[in-house]
């Protein structure tokens, strides 16, 4: 079988066409099976802070943040719309769950993504936690995926109905 050369203009060029293609068919969602999400008609750095509140409103710490933006345009100086992932950590939950399942640290903390669609639009997403279950198949999770997900959800749902001057 040949070897096929790719240069970096063919590669970026191929990641933003499956991008595009993605972001086309995601549009058509309403759910993805993994995510606890909300579109909401507000500017990003407003759904950033207001998405730290809620979070913090429902027990949730942030451990890590990670800014996709600033990280690829400095490792690969590319320009990408502004993402930021928190990393929400709950220790009542989080010790009760590495308590049932000791290796559920891999899938820790929650992942909240908080993404720009354009100026005015900003998607909020959270890994929903049942996914906790169904990866490490250790029923025991349950109800301590239910409740980082009612938790989680009550945070997305704060987010999506702040008016928006707060």
């Amino acid at each position: 079988m040949p070897t096929r050369v790719l240069n970096a203009a063919t590669v970026e060029q191929t990641v933003r066409q499956d991008i595009v293609k993605r972001e086309r068919h995601r549009e058509k969602r309403t759910q993805m099976p993994f995510a606890l999400t909300t579109t909401v008609h507000r500017p990003f750095v407003d759904m950033l802070a207001a998405t730290r509140a809620a979070l913090a409103d429902q027990g949730f710490g942030i451990l890590t943040e990670i800014d996709i933006q600033a990280t690829l345009k400095a490792k690969l100086d590319v320009d990408v719309a502004p993402q930021v992932i928190l990393g929400a950590c709950r220790p009542p939950l989080a010790h009760a769950a590495l308590q049932l399942e000791p290796s559920v640290g891999l899938l820790l903390p929650c992942n909240v993504v908080v993404r720009s669609l354009d100026d005015d639009t900003t998607v909020v997403e959270a890994l929903d936690p049942t996914i906790l279950v169904s990866l490490t198949q250790n029923d025991a999770l349950s109800s301590v995926a239910d409740e980082a997900g009612r938790r989680l959800a009550a945070a997305l749902d704060t987010v999506t109905h702040a008016p928006a001057d707060s």
